[in-house]
């Protein structure tokens, strides 16, 4: 089978590629194959690829610039989704879409599910969600709302904290700020091995509608951290917990944002690994290979 995928560099594209298996061809688009702005050529892009499956793993995800650039926040991650979710319902083809915990408030004293009210605070959020609302009006459609994606691919929170460990002599992080830490590449896995059954999925199916994809377990920002910087032996700063309330920010970020993937097991069979041996694993890769940064 083929798939037609959205994003071609950030780490949860790579990780798809990296993932794909033999059977299953992976189309990767970058900005520069197809602007997520340019609507009609995302519609040609769907039209026009003999696929099985629509994956969409491009987001704008810088959340404090999207404050003052809500056009293009909302463009990427609200009108594009809808656009492919529209194009794949033209041509009955099942439609993956990832979001994010970020569509929560983050006052809450248990793990998210999916049918707890969304309510972002900030316009990243805001548009992810309405990226959700758009994405679901196709009866074939996935939405996985993942958080704190790490892997050992780009730029993330886990090759980021080991680099500054390295860097400083005394490292600063948030200790009351709390989600689940979600493995890029394991998600990257799921996604490929259970791509064959969407395509053969009929509208109704379970499979279909939105989903939690995290890791077991939740933690705090500093204790993310401390996992990753702790496997590696070249580390020189001292890690200090500090508060949210440090930070000057744009955006103001959920305090407490863990997702429950009850449903995800039920209905997938999938059964999430614990956050903490995940980031060891990917850290232990990341140290070994150099590619901290």
């Amino acid at each position: 089978m083929k798939i037609l995928q959205f994003g071609g560099t950030g780490q949860v594209a790579t990780a798809v590629q990296a993932a794909a298996r033999e059977g299953i061809e992976v189309v990767a688009l970058s900005r520069a194959d197809c602007d997520l702005e340019d609507l009609a050529a995302i519609r040609e892009a769907i039209q026009s690829t003999h696929c099985d499956l629509v994956l969409n793993t491009a987001a704008f995800t810088h959340v404090d610039p999207a404050e003052s650039r809500p056009d293009e926040a909302f463009a990427v991650n609200a009108t594009a989704p809808g656009v492919m979710a529209e194009a794949c319902a033209t041509r009955d083809l099942p439609f993956v879409h990832l979001s994010t915990d970020a569509v929560f408030d983050g006052l809450t004293d248990r793990a998210y599910v999916e049918t707890d009210e969304a309510r972002p605070l900030n316009v990243y959020g805001r548009s992810k969600l309405a990226g959700e609302r758009a994405a679901l009006a196709h009866s074939r459609a996935v939405v996985l709302r993942v958080s704190w994606v790490f892997s050992r691919y780009g730029r993330n929170y886990v090759s980021f904290m080991l680099r500054l460990a390295r860097e400083r002599e005394v490292l600063r992080v948030v200790a009351d700020q709390f989600g689940t830490p979600t493995d890029g590449e394991a998600l990257a896995a799921f996604l490929v091995a259970t791509a064959p059954r969407w395509a053969a999925a009929s509208s109704g199916d379970p499979t279909f509608g939105l989903f939690h994809f995290a890791n077991a377990g939740e933690t705090s920002r500093f204790d993310f951290a401390k996992a990753a910087i702790d496997r590696d032996p070249l580390t020189r700063a001292r890690l200090e917990p500090t508060t949210q309330a440090v930070f000057t920010e744009p955006a103001p970020r959920p305090p407490r944002s863990p997702l429950d993937t009850a449903k995800l097991r039920e209905v997938f069979g999938f059964e999430p690994e614990p956050w903490r041996s995940a980031v060891e694993r990917t850290a232990d890769r990341l140290v070994t290979t150099g590619a901290i940064g």
